[in-house]
């Protein structure tokens, strides 16, 4: 799985489009993605007695 999760980030990252909006949006971007993937990670984890 970890092999595919590289292979599938280098070749987003290689297409242009996709490198153009990381490197003008990416700020905004990457603290968003991880604060999604922490709350995602709290509530599954039943921080929060959901």
């Amino acid at each position: 799985m970890h092999r595919l999760s590289v292979f599938a980030g280098r070749f987003f990252a290689t297409r242009p489009l996709v490198a153009k909006a990381l490197a003008r949006w990416g700020h905004i971007l990457l603290p968003l993605v991880l604060i999604a993937l922490g709350l995602l990670i709290l509530i599954e984890g039943g921080a929060f007695g959901l």
